[in-house]
């Protein structure tokens, strides 16, 4: 980061998929990694996170839906590798996100919410201390905000639909 950058009161989240070989400036550079889906990605963020930062704040990511098109750990591996993260050292398994498939109504779009909210209530009742759910966009945050969003994404909402491949 420049070094202007890094003298601003501001908490860099890293949002997206995470490729192995690229979590050292990850574990270096950000306060939040939003998408850990890997216990391999975990430990490697935690063998790279500086001794002078403070722990790096995960959430783990959830595929919900179970969309083969998206990223994230299934639900029902959820709580084992949420386990596994918890006890490493660097890093602060804070919560959980998810990206669900896309719902035409409120209902539907609050049912994978609520699993997901669901889900972090079962892992707070097995001994872990989680406090984040990082879900909800430009499109479905009202919805997810009434189920629990603590982190809501609202890219478009604010900067508009991307173009891609047009330069600008």
């Amino acid at each position: 980061m420049p070094a202007l950058l890094n003298d601003l009161p501001l908490e860099w989240h890293f949002i997206g998929p995470i490729q192995s070989n690229k979590t050292r400036p990850i574990a270096e550079n950000f306060a939040w990694v939003h998408g850990v889906d890997r216990l391999k990605v975990a430990q490697r963020l935690s063998e790279q996170r500086p001794a002078n930062l403070p722990p790096l704040n995960i959430c783990l990511q959830v595929n919900v839906s179970g969309e083969e098109s998206k990223s994230g750990v299934a639900i029902d591996e959820a709580a084992q590798l949420a386990q596994e993260i918890s006890r490493l050292p660097h890093l602060k398994l804070r919560g959980l996100m998810s990206i669900p498939a896309p719902a035409a109504g409120e209902t539907e779009q609050r049912a994978a919410f609520a699993r997901m909210r669901l889900l972090l209530e079962e892992l707070n009742e097995q001994g872990l201390s989680l406090d984040t759910l990082s879900m909800g966009m430009s499109h479905d945050f009202p919805a997810a905000i009434k189920e629990g969003a603590t982190i809501v994404r609202i890219g478009t909402a604010i900067f508009g639909v991307r173009k891609y491949g047009e330069k600008t």
